[in-house]
């Protein structure tokens, strides 16, 4: 079959227009795109800030500025994200918030089947959420076994089951099918497998583990809260082995970890510190130390360190470092500064 130049002419320029639409959108889908939330947890009620990226736009109160009168509960703990959606835990309120991530706009909220809920993932159009159930300050020494996941099918968004635990829980993490969760009164590392829900063997850490991530199929669990000795344990997922990095008595309760680009970046008072993901011993040399007098939240993310001041009284602040320890901006946020969540 023959074609002419002119078809071929055309064929060429519609070839170049299809490729061109398929390039990647970069249009902000609504206000709050290409920036990062910072949570607070509030004694009344929580609230949510909001930066752009570059630092240059900030809005102290997004929930309230675009929901107006609605509240979001007491103790706002924790954000997780599905799709176009943010998911916004309120242990104190027993709910979660449901808005779009871009515009915050209020799209429902969940508010049957939570006990004291705390952290949550998302896989396969089903959030899991750990609930810490009848926890209180009166038995915080010892925790406590009623504890469990909250299965939430997103498309309905009603709990549709609940795992139970015999344990208590905390931080959570998915990796292959598995929920792996930190009991900071137990000596174990819970493991939950979502299609069975039910849990495997769990994996012998040690007590007080709290902070946890996963990175190239190892597990890593920072322990040392509340003036504790302080350890990195390593837990390899596909046999469950373990190994353990245990931090000179000068680094005694280390608070907070995350990994950026085969570095884990730990807190120890108002300081940073920071180890290769293959090293053999913490580092003692602190890349920067914050004003914060209380350390309640921490991130890293994109080449900048995030830290922030648990104020409960008064508004708190968050302190934004590059990677070298220099400060790029600071901020009043709202009471009780516990978390970064990067929406872009």
């Amino acid at each position: 079959m023959k074609f002419s130049k002119l078809f071929l002419i055309a064929l060429s320029v519609s070839l170049f227009v299809s490729c061109s639409n398929d390039e990647e959108d970069n249009t902000p889908k609504g206000v709050y795109d290409n920036g990062f939330f910072i949570l607070n947890e509030g004694t009344t009620q929580g609230t949510v800030s909001f930066s752009s990226n570059d630092l240059t736009s900030f809005t102290k109160d997004v929930y309230s500025t675009v929901n107006g009168s609605d509240i979001l509960g007491r103790y706002a703990q924790n954000i997780f994200f599905n799709g176009d959606n943010a998911y916004i835990i309120s242990g104190g309120a027993n709910n979660i918030t449901v808005v779009n991530r871009y515009t915050f706009k209020l799209i429902t909220k969940i508010e049957t089947g939570l006990l004291n809920p705390r952290y949550g993932v998302v896989k396969d159009g089903k959030a899991y959420v750990t609930n810490a159930n009848t926890y209180s300050y009166e038995n915080a020494a010892t925790g406590d076994t009623d504890d469990y996941v909250a299965v939430i099918n997103l498309t309905t968004n009603i709990v549709e089951s609940k795992i139970d635990l015999n344990a208590t829980a905390n931080r959570v993490v998915l990796k292959d099918g598995k929920l792996y969760i930190t009991d900071a009164y137990n000596d174990k590392l819970l493991v939950v497998d979502i299609a069975t829900k039910k849990l495997d063997a769990p994996v012998q850490i040690g007590f007080n583990g709290d902070c946890i991530e996963e990175e190239n199929g190892v597990l890593y669990i920072l322990k040392g809260g509340f003036g504790n000795s302080s350890e990195l344990v390593k837990v390899k997922i596909s046999d469950k082995t373990t190994t353990k990095i245990t931090f000179p008595e000068s680094l005694s309760g280390a608070g907070f970890m995350d990994i950026e680009d085969n570095k884990i970046y730990y807190t120890v008072g108002s300081s940073v510190y920071t180890m290769n993901t293959n090293a053999t011993a913490a580092s003692t040399t602190a890349i920067l130390t914050s004003p914060a007098t209380y350390v309640y939240g921490f991130a890293v993310n994109d080449g900048r360190i995030y830290v922030s001041q648990g104020n409960f009284t008064t508004d708190g602040k968050a302190y934004i470092y590059d990677l070298t320890g220099a400060l790029q901006k600071e901020l009043t946020t709202g009471v009780g500064t516990n978390g970064f969540y990067f929406n872009d």
